[in-house]
């Protein structure tokens, strides 16, 4: 199955947690807080969106940092996405 995101949504898959502090202090599952790095799986066409028109800016492949509470999360055959509006990506990790 392949997500199609719709105009300017972006599908992102995130980055696994940090299993140890810096200082090697193992985290339990409960006190790993989630990441906000994501990895673009797909991006919208993009087009117009409440009377402006939106160009994508991001590409498949990307790493990216997004809003800590923006999206919605799915889950499709077992693995988790999150579903953001472009505008919600705060920045591209290069």
């Amino acid at each position: 199955m392949k997500l199609v995101p719709l105009t300017d949504r972006v599908v992102l898959k995130q980055c696994e947690a940090e299993e140890t502090t810096k200082s090697g202090i193992i985290l339990a599952s409960a006190a790993q807080e989630k990441p906000q790095e994501a990895m673009v799986i797909a991006v919208g066409p993009g087009g117009v969106v409440d009377g402006k028109e939106i160009t994508m800016q991001v590409k498949e492949g990307q790493k990216v940092i997004y809003s800590k509470y923006a999206g919605t999360e799915v889950k499709i055959e077992g693995e988790e996405y999150i579903i953001v509006r472009q505008n919600d990506i705060l920045a591209v990790v290069e």
